[in-house]
């Protein structure tokens, strides 16, 4: 039996996306972005943006999927904080 890598790639990319959504969730419904930090939200979105890129390159499902995912989870809490300030 062949065991593809590429599993492991994808149960990993689901924790580690899923581990936005709780911070997007409060921030919708409290409309608190105080003790968010801007600087640190845009590098995430620098470095995820650039996994994309990286992701794409070696043609990795897991890396393009979780990163697609993780870039719309950022700008929305990017937009969030311009929103609610």
């Amino acid at each position: 039996m062949d065991f593809n890598i590429e599993i492991i790639g994808l149960i990993a990319a689901f924790f580690t996306t899923a581990a936005f959504v709780p911070q997007v969730i409060k921030t919708w419904k409290t409309k608190e972005v105080e003790n968010l930090s801007l600087t640190m939200y845009l590098t995430m979105l620098t470095g995820v943006v650039l996994w994309l890129i990286y992701g794409i390159n070696i043609n990795s499902l897991s890396i393009i999927l979780a990163n697609i995912v993780t870039i719309t989870l950022v700008c929305v809490i990017i937009f969030l904080k311009f929103r609610y300030k």
